[in-house]
């Protein structure tokens, strides 16, 4: 049992001072002045929130747990996520995909990770499926990967306007869609297709014929890098005011992508989305950790590689609230909340009687102090309290 006093909770909307108990792994009450007397039975652990922002633990949605690249060659393939990089970046849940490599790296392996973090400590999720269709799954089929394997609940990342992805036709999108969907819907998951979105001319075009063409729904589908250049950026704007999910790529040098890719950095791009009137639902942040960053020239051809990390979340919502004045209240959705909703994430997203005990408390520079998964603390100080099983404690 824990119990965090007098902080500033944010829900992610604003609540104010309050207490927050903790029991069994859930968040019992959230309330004023909330007193346990246990009879000496059991040590209640109080941890003093003065001065903290209690918001929900962090929602990374796309994250490449196995590592990524390899588009520069097999000594550019990037490491596996660790716990440690996740939890003090603020992350309590983790969805892991695969990227341009399908084949050096699958879904067998891919879940054999996901099951490793949670059991490191935190809640974790996966996409079958990588850039290709057709997809290689677990079970030979996407509705069955969904409707079988708990861990998995939907499709992705699918590479569309992109030199590496599989160039799916449209006929083959559909399909893939259509069953992600289904399975979705006899599962009681979220069956989306995530879609990467390269820098090629076609943009979304996919997904417009299909929501012109079909009768699958415009919530079916959750396209990321959306902010990869400004061109692409104004046809997801126009296509988030349509009702349609959207997800930022958060950077850990945004100033870098900025200046030399045009990328468009969250807070500026959320800052447009709020101006537009998109539904405050719609927009998701994630970090696309661990995978590569590759750096191509105008003939495609590469010239240099990055990697990303979950620790470009805290910083894209420092800049919302510090550079462009956007409520905290505001820009958390796009790590708890939101995702958590697209995503049928039940338990996550919220500091809520019932739900999951995924705290974050943030300091006065909104800085990651403590983090709470499932009830246990795993970051206190700064400082890692719980490391990966063969991560170094030095």
């Amino acid at each position: 049992m824990t119990l965090i006093k007098n902080a500033e909770v944010y829900k992610p909307e604003y609540a104010g001072t309050k207490d927050v108990l903790i029991l069994g792994g859930k968040i019992a009450a959230v309330d004023d002045n909330i007193h346990v007397e246990m009879n000496g039975f059991t040590d209640v652990m109080e941890i003093d929130g003065r001065g903290k922002k209690l918001v929900p633990g962090f929602i990374d949605s796309h994250v490449h747990i196995l590592g990524g690249g390899g588009e520069g060659g097999f000594s550019t393939r990037t490491p596996e996520a660790t716990l440690t990089g996740l939890t003090t970046a603020g992350v309590t849940t983790v969805v892991g995909c695969l990227g341009t490599d399908g084949v050096a790296r699958d879904m067998v392996s891919l879940l054999a990770k996901a099951r490793g973090l949670e059991e490191e400590g935190i809640t974790s999720f996966i996409y079958t499926g990588s850039y290709r269709l057709p997809a290689r799954t677990i079970t030979g089929e996407i509705m069955k990967d969904i409707m079988v394997v708990d861990k998995i609940i939907g499709i992705g990342e699918i590479a569309v306007s992109d030199h590496r992805s599989s160039q799916p036709t449209f006929e083959e999108f559909v399909r893939a869609v259509s069953d992600a969907r289904v399975g979705g819907m006899l599962s009681g998951k979220s069956g989306i297709i995530n879609i990467h979105l390269g820098d090629g001319k076609r943009k979304i075009d996919l997904i417009k014929r299909a929501l012109a063409e079909t009768e699958i729904p415009v919530q079916q589908f959750l396209p990321t890098h959306v902010n990869r250049n400004p061109e692409l950026f104004e046809e997801c704007v126009s296509y988030a005011k349509t009702g349609g999910f959207i997800d930022f790529t958060g950077s850990d040098d945004p100033d870098f992508w900025e200046e030399t890719e045009g990328e468009v950095r969250f807070s500026k791009g959320l800052k447009r989305l709020l101006q537009e009137g998109v539904n405050q639902d719609n927009f998701t942040l994630s970090s696309d950790g661990q995978g590569s960053m590759p750096i191509f020239n105008k003939q495609k051809e590469y010239v240099g590689i990055g990697i990303g990390k979950s620790s470009c979340l805290i910083k894209a919502l420092k800049e919302c609230v510090f550079n462009e004045d956007i409520p905290l209240e505001t820009a958390l959705r796009a790590v708890t909340s939101n995702p958590a909703k697209i995503l049928k994430l039940r338990t996550k997203g919220k500091i809520e009687k019932g739900m999951d005990a995924d705290i974050c408390l943030l300091d006065e520079n909104l800085d990651v102090h403590t983090v709470i998964a499932r009830g246990r603390v795993m970051v206190e100080g700064k400082k890692p309290l719980v490391y990966g099983m063969f991560e170094n404690k030095n």
